[in-house]
């Protein structure tokens, strides 16, 4: 391919792209510094929040390699199709549009196995190529790390809205998050704020409060970069059962205490973006 080829191709690409996320109004990046703290879970809960709230919402998995999104909304048997105008999002509960990887394999569990090209072009076609509703939102999920795909969605994706770090209380998470963090401010995307995850269990015999994992980091890292401490959610042992039973945890067990969480930060994220 010639030089002036490829410069083409990759202009025709950005402006589909352009095109495309032009018909939803807010696009914001879930991101972490490191794997294991929850990070898909607070992208898919928040977006089925959003929806609750009659909210027109997209979700894209942008983890190439770890795509979990479809496990968190129950979804792991349907597959994407296509139709002329591009790839067609599956609708997963409450009306939620979702794109991710994992939705085009023949079987889930089979390997991604790309470099980082590969990744950033994938990433690009989807933003390029799927059909996406007209909408209110979109919420990426990238993988954990700063690398090729939080690199190609804030070059993609230009007015991008804001970015949510989720961290867990831990030092080594504090480490870690803070590279995040710098990533996004020094990418010029709005901070919209932290999310601390796993923060505390509530035992519900007496409702006393544990700190299972450590002392809470979140409301030091807001404070140190000058953001908001989103929400503080807290472990509930019935997410894994809601996973077990394929089911979105905030629809199968609306009152939870994370659920009541998760609801906090999308009225939060809302207060934030439409002041």
């Amino acid at each position: 391919m010639s030089q002036a080829r490829g410069f083409r191709i990759l202009s025709d690409l950005t402006n589909q792209i352009r095109d495309r996320m032009s018909r939803i109004k807010y696009k914001i990046m879930v991101i972490s510094g490191k794997g294991g703290v929850g990070k898909s879970f607070v992208s898919a809960m928040l977006s089925l929040a959003l929806a609750e709230k009659g909210y027109r919402v997209s979700i894209m998995d942008a983890d190439i390699h770890g795509s979990s999104i479809p496990t968190m909304l129950g979804l792991t048997n349907m597959r994407h199709y296509a139709d002329e105008e591009g790839i067609l999002p599956v609708e997963g509960p409450l009306g939620v549009s979702i794109v991710a990887m994992n939705l085009m394999l023949d079987s889930p569990d089979l390997p991604i196995v790309w470099r980082g090209p590969l990744k950033s072009k994938a990433i690009m076609e989807l933003l390029a190529k799927v059909k996406w509703p007209q909408g209110d939102f979109l919420v990426i999920d990238l993988p954990p790390g700063t690398g090729d795909e939080a690199i190609t969605i804030v070059q993609s994706i230009k007015d991008l809205k804001g970015a949510i770090v989720v961290t867990a209380p831990n030092i080594l998470s504090e480490v870690i998050v803070s590279k995040a963090i710098n990533f996004v401010v020094k990418s010029n995307v709005p901070l919209l704020g932290i999310v601390e995850n796993m923060s505390y269990f509530k035992c519900p015999c007496n409702n006393q409060v544990y700190y299972l994992l450590g002392r809470s980091t979140g409301e030091e890292l807001a404070s140190k970069y000058g953001t908001r401490l989103l929400a503080r959610i807290p472990l509930d042992p019935l997410i894994g059962e809601a996973l077990e039973k394929n089911l979105p945890y905030l629809i199968a067990y609306p009152e939870g205490e994370a659920s009541k969480a998760i609801r906090s930060l999308a009225e939060e994220i809302l207060r934030i973006l439409q002041p």
